[in-house]
């Protein structure tokens, strides 16, 4: 199930899968709602026309990748609170652990998903963060 709430997948693959309860997010990343691989629409950065960065700021990134999630969620029947489990793939675990950890804190002063955070060489496009979720769906399938 895939959703203009998202931004469009780097492959062939949906922003959502439904098994029972359960709703799957594939990986999602901060780049615009909308807005393809081939696109330069992510939030808080800004690229030179050889891929070099000319503007990064990580928090940026970090905000929209939450309103993306939030916004695949509510369009596949879920919501944020229904979060159960979210793996963080981060492509600079020194430079930008803390700032994630305290809008994560921001996003979820009580009751938390389970998460796992894992520092990775890089993403398909040149994004900073990913996040891969598993939320509740109430209601029958």
């Amino acid at each position: 199930m895939s959703t203009p709430q998202g931004p469009k997948p780097v492959g062939l693959y949906p922003h959502a899968r439904r098994v029972g309860q359960l709703l799957f997010l594939s990986g999602v990343g901060p780049r615009v709602a909308g807005s393809d691989a081939t696109d330069s629409q992510v939030p808080g950065l800004t690229l030179d026309k050889n891929g070099n960065y000319l503007a990064f700021d990580f928090e940026a990134q970090c905000r929209n990748v939450f309103l993306n999630v939030r916004n695949i969620l509510e369009s596949n029947g879920s919501r944020w609170e229904q979060l159960v489990d979210v793996t963080v793939f981060l492509t600079d675990m020194k430079r930008d652990f803390h700032t994630y950890n305290r809008i994560w804190a921001e996003h979820f002063p009580e009751n938390a998903p389970c998460r796992t955070t894992v520092e990775i060489k890089s993403l398909p496009t040149p994004i900073a963060i990913e996040l891969k979720c598993v939320a509740v769906v109430e209601g029958a399938a």
